[in-house]
């Protein structure tokens, strides 16, 4: 009981930690938003956001782009800061622009990804990545 009232932290548990973020961040953005964008790719560029005025295709590439590769590279840990960045734009579109900040409504899932790509943004991938073990 000590130990779970405890406000220190091991760097173990901190890797562990970092580790079961990415995982469920990354596979969980690539399995249930970026692969339907992919595969469905048809369907939703005719009424998907317009970016900057770039149009909803090329938008719609990035966002396939961020939300199915870049998931990928962060559940593997591979360049993870540098590909969490186009996570945090898209989600922070999504939830600003798409979704009118509304945290209590239809933006809570997107502001629950920007604040976890925002964590691992901020304190890296961890030990247990492949970047971890390239740094060594």
């Amino acid at each position: 009981m000590k130990k779970l009232l405890s406000v220190n932290y091991s760097s173990t548990a901190f890797n562990i930690s970092f580790l079961f973020l990415r995982l469920i961040m990354g596979i969980t953005m690539c399995v249930n938003h970026g692969y339907d964008k992919l595969v469905h790719f048809a369907k939703y560029k005719e009424g998907f956001t317009n970016l900057f005025g770039t149009g909803s295709a090329p938008t719609l590439a990035l966002v396939v782009f961020a939300e199915f590769f870049c998931a990928i590279f962060i559940t593997i840990g591979l360049f993870t800061r540098f590909t969490v960045l186009p996570l945090v734009i898209s989600m922070g579109y999504a939830f600003f622009k798409s979704h009118n900040a509304e945290l209590f409504g239809d933006g809570e899932h997107a502001a629950l990804f920007l604040s976890g790509y925002i964590a691992i943004l901020l304190c890296g991938p961890g030990k247990l990545s492949v970047d971890g073990l390239i740094k060594g």
